[in-house]
């Protein structure tokens, strides 16, 4: 189910919102198993046949959790049982995602014509992070026991369980447990509603609306230099309105039910270096990364040239964490060689004049605009020689065709760059503060309240009007 749907919008979520609010006044557990049923639901009307899935892979690690946490190991056991734990997820994880990858190369390498055709849960990459690092922390004796309800909505809870954010159990579970969230709040339900339509117009007026321009680049034969430009950028648009979209709409429902989910898009393309644009974008990812994969292989604790080979080996599995291809691989390959020459040059150049540091800041933001579209084009296209074939379009401005639909194109990127560089996020224009659980104070003033009412209103409007048959989120693949 999508939530840039009318089933979603009209049906589903009024009916789990209602049911969730009328038990909250009668217990403090049944909305809990309540909304993870629905969860379960939302997931199954699209991929019921991996609800198996989803309910034994919850089981099987709140069982090696509660046997970290709880049970009374001796240190070679819990590290045995973590190893289980791990191994088993990704297990899971490589026979439905890669299996299908690595038997397409063993074939390509042999000869040989093993044909492995196996349908991906949707969503699989997300909760299986999600309980990787549960379990990793439980082995560190940083988790509490937690009811196995409460721990099944963690990993159910279907605002975040198709496309993210990736959760964190110590920032989830509690609100999950507060009996405060169990009772309507006028307040989050407003201010969920306005980012809820925020998300929903981003998506479906603004990421839909360019996503025809993208085919000048990814679906031609062979793109002139100004097709395979706007075709990048019409994707590299596409891409970030989609994903902010959804991250707002995430957020928004999230409010709805009173609880807070953690901000995991903050205007990247505003990035003045590779480093700062991977605090921005997927930033539930970029953690998770950073703390569970590029801290433990060593972090930047043994010298500067292991802490380039830290980074190139995290960001080569964060692309294929992306998708089972070499178009992935390459991508999170160039953004490893992107952060190790960020990092070297901030090593050789500790600081800038200060009447240089605004030219230095805007030039290190088209070089990083840059460098990010060339990253997409890998990212986007069906194979690298595809991807190598638009890139050498793109340096070649020979070759220009430049007619009224190029203009055209032209036109209405540089009206998505704007909104870009220009606008607000949607955090800065609802004061959304993740850590201490504030949102909208301004909208508590009746005048402001009412404007935002009659903004939201619009916005809305325009986005349900927008809504297509079946438009999916870009992040759904993954």
């Amino acid at each position: 189910m999508l939530f840039n749907s009318y089933p979603f919008i009209l049906l589903f979520l009024p009916i789990v919102l209602a049911g969730y609010f009328w038990l909250g006044r009668r217990s403090n557990l049944t909305p809990v198993i309540w909304l993870a049923a629905a969860s379960l639901a939302f997931y199954a009307i699209g991929n019921w046949q991996f609800v198996a899935l989803l309910l034994v892979s919850i089981a099987f690690n709140y069982g090696v959790g509660h046997l970290l946490i709880v049970a009374k190991l001796d240190p070679m056991q819990r590290r045995a049982a973590l190893a289980l734990g791990v191994a088993g997820d990704l297990l899971v994880l490589g026979i439905f995602k890669y299996a299908g990858f690595v038997a397409e190369n063993v074939n390509a390498l042999a000869g040989t014509h093993v044909a492995l055709d196996i349908l991906l849960p949707v969503g699989i990459s997300f909760y299986t992070f999600t309980q990787i690092a549960f379990l990793v922390d439980a082995w560190r004796g940083q988790v509490a026991a937690y009811a196995l309800p409460h721990y099944a909505l963690f990993v159910t809870y279907f605002p975040h369980l198709i496309a993210g954010p990736i959760l964190h159990h110590k920032d989830m579970i509690p609100q999950f447990e507060r009996e405060e969230s169990k009772h309507p709040d006028g307040h989050l339900m407003l201010c969920g509603i306005i980012i809820f339509a925020i998300g929903l117009f981003k998506k479906t007026c603004l990421a839909d609306g360019i996503q025809p321009l993208v085919a000048l680049a990814f679906e031609a034969r062979s793109p002139s230099f100004d097709q395979a430009w706007l075709g990048a950028l019409a994707y590299t648009f596409q891409l970030y309105f989609d994903f902010s979209g959804y991250s707002d709409m995430a957020i928004g429902i999230s409010l709805m039910f009173g609880i807070f989910l953690p901000v995991n898009f903050n205007s990247p393309y505003k990035a003045t270096s590779i480093v700062e644009f991977w605090r921005r974008w997927h930033m539930t990812l970029s953690q998770f990364l950073r703390d569970y994969l590029y801290i433990p292989l060593g972090g930047n604790r043994h010298g500067r040239v292991l802490r380039y080979v830290n980074l190139s080996i995290t960001m080569l599995l964060g692309g294929l964490w992306h998708g089972a291809a070499w178009t992935f691989v390459v991508w999170g390959a160039l953004h490893g060689a992107y952060l190790c020459i960020n990092h070297a040059f901030s090593a050789l150049v500790p600081s800038v004049p200060r009447p240089l540091a605004r030219p230095v800041r805007m030039a290190g933001a088209a070089l990083t605009f840059l460098a990010v579209v060339v990253a997409w084009v890998f990212f986007r296209a069906e194979r690298i020689d595809w991807a190598l074939r638009i890139l050498g379009a793109m340096a070649d401005p020979a070759n220009i065709a430049f007619g009224r639909a190029e203009i055209a194109a032209l036109v209405q990127i540089t009206i998505y760059a704007a909104l870009v560089w220009l606008a607000p996020n949607t955090q800065g224009i609802m004061g959304y503060d993740h850590a201490n659980r504030r949102v909208g104070e301004s909208l508590r003033a009746g005048r402001m309240r009412s404007l935002f009412l009659y903004a939201a209103s619009l916005v809305l409007a325009f986005g349900f009007l927008g809504i297509q048959s079946h438009s999916e989120f870009i992040y759904f693949r993954f």
